[in-house]
């Protein structure tokens, strides 16, 4: 059973930059991962996801030209680069493991995740 465990996860101001990792307590079963966030009020949305396989990359409009996802296999840790951070990226950050293809879902759909860590918070100032 996969365990996830984010870190990195902080306060800066606007335009900084932080780098949050996620390690996953085994490797074999991982097909994708995402990372989401959840702001106070709002919904759980996706902010990147990426195929473990073929390192192919996802990111919502919001993050795109900002955020980068990349994996380290050999440490069984997926990496979130948060860069030009603003005031709205403050939320709660979840990485999340799915061990299925899930061929058809898109991979901002949460359903399409078994797997999730407890979350770090990101705070932007402006």
């Amino acid at each position: 059973q996969a365990q996830l465990v984010e870190s990195g996860g902080g306060s800066v101001q606007a335009g900084g930059s932080l780098r949050l990792s996620c390690a996953a307590s085994e490797n074999t079963s991982r097909k994708f991962m995402g990372w989401f966030r959840q702001a106070p009020g709002k919904e759980r949305e996706g902010v990147a996801g990426i195929y473990i396989r073929l390192g192919t990359t996802y990111y919502a409009d919001s993050v795109k030209g900002r955020f980068a996802i990349s994996q380290d296999n050999a440490k069984n840790t997926v990496y979130l680069q948060m860069n030009s951070l603003k005031p709205e990226d403050t939320a709660m950050y979840y990485c999340a493991a799915s061990t299925s293809y899930a061929y058809g879902t898109p991979w901002s759909d949460v359903g399409r995740y078994n797997y999730w860590g407890q979350g770090t918070q990101v705070t932007v100032s402006s």
